[in-house]
């Protein structure tokens, strides 16, 4: 394929690698990029949801929802917990992908608003860093979906 920059046509050329020993590792390796993202987005966060589970009974959580002026905080107590153990494992294997990374990334926007913008951008002073990261992959997640090496693709369903 050919392409017209600055008024002349060039041909396609592959970009020349910083270290092109390792061009075979790269492309060796290309295939299960994306797996590997959805795969670290969803299993970084059920730690998690597994410790809230096991540490912090739901009468303890919802106030801290009730706090923000959420509705109904002990419901949504519960859809956090969910949604931090539950969704982010199904995130993780590429089960109903693009609702596990609709769910999570709805979370993770209430989280940047509502808990973590007041603290401005950096984690280290409790601020949305970390949390507009995970919203951002889980956006980029929910269009593409769980991609080849996910359960929805083996059982030939994308959700």
């Amino acid at each position: 394929m050919a392409f017209v920059a600055g008024g002349r046509q060039m041909a396609d050329q592959k970009a020349k690698l910083v270290f092109p020993a390792l061009a075979g590792l790269y492309e060796s390796c290309a295939p299960y990029s994306y797996a590997m993202i959805r795969f670290a987005t969803g299993a970084i966060l059920v730690p998690h949801g597994v410790t809230k589970i096991l540490n912090t009974p739901i009468s303890k959580f919802a106030p801290n929802i009730a706090a923000k002026g959420l509705p109904f905080p002990e419901p949504l107590a519960y859809l956090t917990y969910f949604t931090e153990s539950v969704g982010a494992a199904c995130l993780a294997i590429g089960l109903l992908t693009r609702i596990a990374a609709a769910i999570v990334g709805i979370e993770m926007i209430v989280i940047v608003i509502l808990f973590q913008w007041q603290f401005g951008y950096f984690w280290t002073n409790r601020g949305y860093e970390y949390a507009l990261l995970w919203a951002l992959l889980c956006v980029a997640i929910f269009f593409k979906g769980g991609g080849r090496y996910s359960v929805d693709r083996l059982i030939g369903r994308e959700f």
